[in-house]
């Protein structure tokens, strides 16, 4: 097992392969963190695991399929910084505090939009392919 850094400052100053590598590993960590204490992005990866092969499957062009994959990914990315947003406002205190709450409702509200565009796009796409 890796010794932990004590100091923000032990991480910095990586350059190269070694900067990739570590990106690597903290992003992984993260994943591996979101996995298990978020149910919203348990579930939204699930969702992506499924939608993004239906969308490689279905008779479409490049573009309508690019277009239906994007906005997958961006409800991950929003949902991942949202609860990023959620960890660091928690880290910070338990008590009641305004701001706390607005950017807890704020990156809520974000997730909530990227979920609706995902949405729109498939109805719009698959719609136009398959209905029209």
């Amino acid at each position: 097992m890796q010794k932990q850094p004590q100091d923000a400052s032990e991480l910095k100053g990586k350059s190269g392969v070694t900067r990739l590598i570590n990106a690597a590993k903290y992003s992984k960590q993260g994943f591996v963190a979101g996995w298990k204490s978020e149910e919203a992005l348990r579930q939204e990866v699930i969702l992506a695991c499924i939608m993004i092969p239906v969308a490689v499957l279905l008779p479409i062009s490049y573009t309508d399929r690019l277009m239906l994959i994007a906005p997958v990914f961006i409800v991950l990315i929003v949902e991942v910084l949202n609860s990023a947003i959620e960890a660091v406002v928690d880290r910070f205190g338990g008590e009641i505090h305004p701001l706390s709450g607005k950017a807890k409702d704020l990156g809520s509200l974000a997730v909530l939009l990227a979920l609706i565009l995902c949405a729109v796009v498939w109805v719009t796409i698959l719609s136009a392919n398959f209905l029209f």
